[in-house]
């Protein structure tokens, strides 16, 4: 398999989690599909890759301490499809806990799903947007409203 393939694989097989977050975040399947069976899928990937060339192996040594070396080691496609693994196993992984949390702090569904399209999106910026709605529902709920 080349490194492009397993990539489409990886971005398609992702929305068989994030699709039923954002429209059955009830079904009791859900969060056993988008929680643990796809990040798992991911996770084993990732590991694989870690320690299977699919071509020339990079050449770049680890260095995470500066851009300049994270650049370079990103540089192959193999450790460049490590990383995106890497994002999709755990934005996948925090979209379905804002699902798991929000039903436990009573937010409304459809206030969690622009921040399920924004985590899928942009991982970060949407687990942000999500702290805030449920900082705001927490303190609403403290406060009686």
């Amino acid at each position: 398999m080349t490194p492009d393939l397993l990539f489409s694989i990886g971005n398609m097989g992702v929305l068989a989690g994030w699709l039923p977050l954002a429209f059955l975040p009830f079904w009791r399947g859900t969060q056993i599909i988008a929680a643990v069976l796809i990040p798992l899928l991911l996770a084993v990937a990732y590991v694989t890759l870690l320690f299977v060339p699919l071509g020339e192996p990079s050449t770049a040594p680890l260095d995470f301490t500066s851009l300049a070396g994270v650049k370079a080691m990103f540089a192959n496609d193999q450790v460049m499809l490590v990383g995106w693994f890497h994002y999709l196993a755990f934005d996948l992984f925090v979209g379905a806990w804002e699902v798991r949390d929000s039903r436990t702090h009573g937010i409304p569904h459809l206030l969690v799903v622009p921040c399920l399209i924004l985590t899928f999106m942009f991982g970060p910026a949407g687990f942000l947007l999500y702290m805030i709605i449920r900082t705001i529902r927490l303190r609403s709920v403290a406060l009686g409203n």
